[in-house]
Order: structure tokens, then sequence, then C-alpha cells
């Protein structure tokens, strides 16, 4: 008997997505939950699970475009069929666990060791060890640094390896240690180069390079464009005096951190501030369906958020319901969930506004674009400190522009503005979002 390893149901609005790699070879001996293999959609790299124990057998193969419902591979029956691979490992199974060849010139590789001489006696050999599975970006370190799987500590679910794990063996730090996050390597990112035809090959200069747009790559793309060319999006602008923010961070954030175990960020405040705002003014948190105009009872907030593998935007269920602790707990999670390329695809769906900020990579000024099928995006910059005029007095305050983006089909100009305007007096003067008011 055998049973089919299929595509699960990955989120709403998302059918299909590409087989990136099997995690375990062709007729390879897997126990029940272990991970095989991953998927890319275009929100989320997901890994697939075996069901059963049992010997793997490949039906797809890396690079297929698969949909919810095909079958990716077949597990025989665990008992007898999984007990003879144990004892005689099939012929792909037993080319796994040879030593590779030597990777091409694109891939850097650690150096292997010199042979041994002939006369020295050879050693007995170890005891077999299980080689845990490995996600892509960590089994990318491991190949690159030449590291043994078995030999490093994992801190993840289950003892499962992590990225943190294979940059902080490969620096050599003792577990538990905070390692360097490491730099993207050539291959995570970017994709081999598709081949190109004679007359497309002909047109490019010596140094450039043509390389195949991801599925979130081209997601982005059509979001995006279809965003433009389907919403009347327009863009109203304020600024904001961070002073009462910067100085209520500066005086409690350490006995936050003490208390809830997470750093206090400028990110919370806007998040409490948008909730309460959003609340003032609902269109902001509507959406178009066909003819009909959806008024969201929740606010289900999205954070966009810039990766190794392209922009996501991850969202805070029920942040409306969460206080200051609650909304940056939940941020910072999704955040380190984001880096760490974890995210599933419903931890990137159902949003119904969304939240950018372009100052941490110094943007002074910019016109965010929606995230459909949302009718709403603030943008966040740079605090900058400015002249302005307080009480018929030229001071210097920390000022940051803040630019909100809608859909001009739904909302009105004065709604925007009114939006933006509560977002404003609620940064300016924060005990108004302590007392909703």
């Amino acid at each position: 008997m055998s049973a089919d390893v299929k595509v699960p149901r990955l989120a709403e609005s998302i059918s299909e997505a590409t087989l990136v790699e099997w995690l375990k070879p062709d007729g390879a001996a897997v126990r029940a939950d272990e991970p095989i293999a991953t998927l890319e959609t275009d929100k989320a790299a997901v890994e697939i699970v075996a069901d059963s124990a049992g010997v793997l057998a490949h039906v797809k193969k890396p690079g297929d475009v698969v949909r919810v419902g095909d079958v990716l591979g077949r597990i025989a029956d665990g008992g007898a069929a999984a007990a003879s691979a144990t004892k005689a490992p099939s012929k792909a199974a037993a080319a796994a666990a040879a030593p590779a060849p030597p990777a091409v010139a694109s891939r850097p590789t650690a150096k292997a060791p010199a042979p041994a001489p002939a006369s020295a006696a050879a050693p007995a050999a170890p005891a077999a060890r299980s080689t845990p599975a490995l996600s892509p970006s960590v089994r990318r370190i491991v190949e690159e640094r030449g590291l043994d799987p078995a030999a490093i500590a994992g801190s993840g679910p289950g003892g499962r390896i992590l990225k943190e794990d294979a940059v902080r063996e490969a620096e050599g730090l003792a577990p538990g240690a905070r390692a360097s996050r490491p730099a993207p390597a050539e291959a995570e990112r970017e994709e081999p180069a598709a081949p190109l035809s004679a007359d497309s090959a002909a047109s490019l200069d010596g140094g450039d390079r043509v390389v195949p747009m991801s599925r979130i790559r081209l997601r982005i793309a059509e979001r995006l464009v279809q965003a433009q060319h389907t919403a009347a999006i327009l863009t109203t602008f304020n600024e904001i005096d961070m002073s009462r923010v910067m100085d209520v961070r500066a005086r409690y954030k350490d006995a936050f951190e003490k208390k809830h175990g997470v750093k206090l960020g400028f990110m919370s405040f806007f998040a409490r501030a948008c909730v309460q705002a959003l609340a003032d003014v609902p269109a902001v948190n509507a959406e178009i369906r066909g003819t009909d105009i959806v008024y969201h009872a929740a606010v289900h907030l999205g954070i966009a958020a810039s990766t190794e593998r392209g922009l996501v935007v991850p969202v805070v269920r029920d942040a409306h319901a969460r206080d200051l602790a609650g909304l940056e707990r939940e941020i910072a999670r999704m955040a380190q969930r984001a880096r760490d390329g974890q995210l599933t695809p419903q931890e990137l769906s159902g949003g119904t506004f969304t939240i950018t900020n372009g100052g941490v990579f110094g943007s002074l000024l910019s016109t965010p674009i929606l995230n459909p099928p949302q009718s709403g995006i603030l943008g966040m910059h740079k605090i900058e400190k400015r002249p302005v005029v307080v009480d018929d007095k030229v001071v210097v305050r920390p000022m940051m522009y803040v630019a909100l983006s809608y859909d001009h089909r739904l909302i009105d100009g004065q709604q925007a503005v009114t939006f933006l305007v509560h977002v404003k007096e609620r940064l300016e003067d924060p005990e108004r979002m302590l007392l909703a008011v």
C-alpha cells in the first residue's frame, strides 16, 4: 500500500505553487511529520511533511508548477518497505549519502581534505547518524560553509536547524550565542538564468546577467499593476511632530521591555493610532467587491516588510483588540518570521489596511501603492529635524512626513484627510490613544 503526498490547501486565492526542491531524495526512508519538500507560492515558502512513515517516491520534479490536490509523490507502506529501505537503501538514497562531486564554479564550496596515505590504517566506520532535514536557506549555508548538519545543534521546534544555528556553527559560536545575520547567498537572491534565444543573447552587453523572476516577484509585479489599473489611487500628505512619541519612548522603553519582553518601537504607536482612526473613518477599512462595499468589523493590519525573498506583508490579526504591548509583540514576532522565511500563506492573507515604513531606508517622502483589495495604505518616512513654527516661534522639531494612499472610488478626499489628521493628532498627543479620544 502507498499513500499519496498531495499539494495541500494553501490559502485563500492561492491555487498553485512551484515545487522548489525535494528535501528527501527519491527512494529515501522518511518518518511521519518529517519535512520532505518545499513549495513556493506567490506569497511564501511552504514545507510539505510526510503524513506517514515509509519509502518516498517522487512524482513531480523541482521546477514543476503544481495545483492544490496534485500528487507530488507517494510513500510506500511504512512497515516492511521502511524496514527494507533502512537495511538496503535504494540507489537514489545511496547516491544522496555519497560525497557530492565538485561543485561548479558559480557556487563556492569548502575545500575537501587531502586523502589519507594508502599505508595508513583505515579507521573504523562511525555509527550511522541521521541527517536532519534542512530548509532551503539552511541547506545553502551548510553547503557553502562545508558544515556537517549532524553536528549542528538545532534550536527550532523539535530540534530543527534554523538559519541562525547554521551561521552560529560556521562562526564557531557556542549554542545560544547570537550569530551575525548572514548575507544572502547569490543563489538565494537570484535564480539560475533562463536560456536565451540567439537574438536575445546577441542584444546583451558583455557584463549583463539574466535571471528569471521568482514567483513572489512575479506576484508583486502583478498586484502592483493590478492596483494601478483597477483602483483610482490618490495620495494625501501630512507631517507629524514626533517629539511627544520620542519622549514617551525614551522614558519608558526600558521598563516596557522589562515588563513585556519586547522592545518599544515607533511602529506600535502608528499601529495603535491607525486602528483608532479607522474606527473614526470606517471607509478607510473597507473594500469594494463588485458593486458592493464591505465595511470590515475587524482591523487586520498588514505591516510591509522587505526581506531577502522580496516584499511581504504579514498581517497582525485583530489589531483593534490589542493594546500597545500586544501590538508590539505581534509585530516583532511577524518581523522575525519574515526574516527567517517562515511566514505561512495564512499569515500573509486577509489584511484590511497596511502600514509601510520607507523611513528605515532613508525615504523622506513617497506615495505608497495600495495592496488590493484594500482601500488604504499609510506610508511612514524618516524622522528629520526641521524648523517649524510653534506658538509664533520658529523651533527645531523632529518631523516625519506621512502619506495616505487611498482608493478614490470608495474614499472621498474629506474622509482621507480626516483619517490622516486623526492619526497625526494621536501621535502628537499620545495620551489620546490611552483615553481613546
